[in-house]
């Protein structure tokens, strides 16, 4: 067991599939927004206030690379691409939208960010649908 603790190359593609299909439904929740019309109007409202440029479709864009992207996730559907785009969506909202506040109002979303980037960088398991179009092996 102390072995296993302190080994320096654990062997955790299962956990890594737990984690990848929650922070899939965590950021499919965020972008659920995109089908209630009181939220986007409040979105679009937001962006407006802020003087972003083409509020109305930057709402829908945003919630709707959450939404897809998130469902994406969960099933490892093309997870590097959607993990860009997730990755895209994320660096706006910290960056332009938040001023950068990455430890403060913008936690939440650089470590949802960092997340994407450990699935762009290793991909989406051996549990996805990636693994079974694109494994050479198969």
């Amino acid at each position: 067991m102390i072995k296993r603790l302190f080994n320096p190359n654990p062997d955790v593609p299962g956990f890594m599939i737990i984690v990848r299909i929650m922070t899939g439904i965590i950021i499919a929740n965020y972008g659920l927004e995109v089908f209630s019309k009181e939220h986007m109007s409040g979105n679009v409202k937001w962006l407006t206030d802020i003087h972003f440029p083409l509020p109305f479709i930057m709402a829908y864009i945003g919630k709707g690379i959450e939404f897809v992207g998130g469902v994406m996730l969960v099933l490892g559907l093309l997870t590097r691409l959607s993990c860009i785009a997730l990755i895209a969506d994320m660096m706006v909202i910290i960056f332009i939208m938040g001023h950068g506040k990455i430890f403060g109002d913008e936690q939440l979303a650089f470590l949802l960010m960092l997340l994407f980037i450990v699935f762009a960088v290793n991909g989406a398991g051996r549990w996805s649908i990636d693994k079974v179009i694109f494994d050479r092996k198969a």
